[in-house]
């Protein structure tokens, strides 16, 4: 089996939640004789390699669009127009506001700001190529411009589409399903869409229409739609109106790093006892319902320490709402982490908590369970439904949650229990058994002819 697969993340090149979840899924592949060739925005150089095992990666920037030659080339830039102008309207906003930003441009935008010079991180127009030759460029990761860089993604994908040899296609979160449709007309193969997240679940009742039109788009035009929980099936099924019979339930995993315990127990037992939220800090991750929550704890056990680990939207309001109810002697804020930084993060945590209010899995429970650092979390998500000895509150409960806070910080042994509890139930949550779906859903696909 040889699949092509859209993906926006994949360490190194992006490794966000979504990165490590590809990055799993495909070892995991690959592992079992599967040919996987990796489709991300913008390779660190070059635009392709091939790894041992069945892995080859290819860039999306650095493609070259024929020009008028003539030949079925010369239709990529009409059919994706069409596509796009049909669904979604392009418009720039100069801003220097992102919803999404790597460490990389995050710094170089910094830079330039107060140097107090225009940021020439995204670009600024969108166009509609021509008849001569076009070098696609795109810069990776999430911009101001990322609707146009969509667009110039799925214009690399008919190329590959007709380029490289495949069996089936995979698509992983919205970004790339505007790719897979236009593979799928290219090449007649059938099309898998993997739901990581979605609009509803970022955005609540304020979706964007676009990005939502979009997942809609993707989800239609799929023979399969994989979603990583039944809290996620679900939402697709009431939001998006894609049917029962269209979609499977595939659970992520968390991988297992050699270097995983590094910094085992690194800090863990001092004096200060620290609660952990790691992750965006955005209205999907429940920060605000994090804060409240300490606050409670704070009134009852004030020599705790809370760390914020994450960047997003919201943290301007978060930092406002500790410093409103005097508690920044008792918060850490750290800003995005990576790497080490992580590793050392949960290493030093007595608990960590996910109070997301929509969370379609959650890896980073996982990720703290390897630590083994007991877990509570909001049962409004995926993960709560492969964990079962973690703690598990609604998010929106606070009193609840600081009541779980305040229970396993005085009682250690307690926190022990449900981490060792926690580490069994690990061993069984594998991306081998996410593989072995996979490869089922491909096989049952290229067999009818989908």
């Amino acid at each position: 089996m040889r699949v092509l697969m859209f993906g926006w993340e994949f360490p190194p090149y992006i490794s966000g939640g979504l990165g490590s979840a590809c990055e799993g899924m495909v070892r995991a592949l690959t592992g079992r004789g599967t040919q996987v060739i990796f489709v991300v925005p913008k390779l660190l150089s070059g635009e392709g390699a091939d790894e041992p095992g069945g892995l080859s990666m290819r860039s999306a920037s650095g493609i070259v669009i024929p020009g008028g030659g003539g030949g079925s080339e010369k239709e990529i830039f009409t059919d994706t127009r069409t596509f796009f102008k049909k669904n979604l309207k392009l418009e720039y906003l100069d801003s220097s506001l992102t919803p999404y930003i790597t460490p990389q441009t995050y710094a170089k935008t910094r830079e330039e700001l107060e140097r107090g010079q225009k940021t020439t991180t995204e670009e600024k127009t969108v166009t509609w190529p021509g008849a001569p030759d076009v070098t696609l460029t795109l810069h990776g990761g999430y911009g101001k411009d990322l609707l146009s860089e969509v667009y110039r993604y799925s214009l690399a994908a008919q190329v590959l589409a007709r380029r490289e040899n495949f069996d089936v296609i995979h698509c992983h979160d919205w970004m790339t399903y505007p790719a897979g449709i236009m593979a799928k007309r290219v090449s007649g193969k059938p099309l898998v869409v993997h739901v990581h997240a979605t609009e509803a679940d970022r955005s609540g009742e304020h979706m964007n229409p676009v990005v939502s039109h979009i997942e809609w788009e993707g989800m239609t035009a799929a023979d399969r739609v994989v979603c990583v929980s039944h809290f996620t099936k679900n939402l697709v099924m009431r939001v998006y109106k894609i049917p029962e019979s269209k979609i499977s339930v595939v659970h992520n995993a968390v991988s297992r790093r050699e270097a995983s315990h590094i910094y085992h127990n690194a800090d863990r037992g001092s004096k200060a006892r620290q609660v952990l939220f790691m992750g965006r800090v955005t209205f999907q991750k429940g920060p605000d319902y994090f804060v409240e929550a300490a606050r409670l704890v704070l009134n009852v056990m004030p020599d705790v320490r809370f760390v914020v680990a994450g960047s997003g939207d919201m943290l301007r309001s978060i930092v406002a709402r500790v410093a409103h109810y005097r508690m920044g002697h008792r918060f850490t804020f750290t800003g995005f982490l990576k790497h080490d930084e992580v590793d050392r993060m949960y290493a030093s945590s007595d608990l960590y908590v996910m109070p997301s209010v929509s969370e379609p899995f959650g890896i980073a429970p996982l990720e703290a369970m390897v630590y083994d650092v007991p877990v509570l979390m909001s049962k409004q998500s995926g993960v709560s439904e492969v964990i079962h000895n973690a703690l598990k509150v609604d998010f929106w409960d606070v009193r609840k949650m600081a009541d779980r806070i305040c229970a396993v910080l005085a009682y250690p042994a307690l926190g022990r229990f449900i981490a060792k509890n926690c580490a069994e139930e690990l061993k069984h949550i594998r991306w081998e058994n996410a593989a072995v779906k996979l490869e089922q859903i491909y096989a049952d696909l290229v067999k009818r002819g989908n």
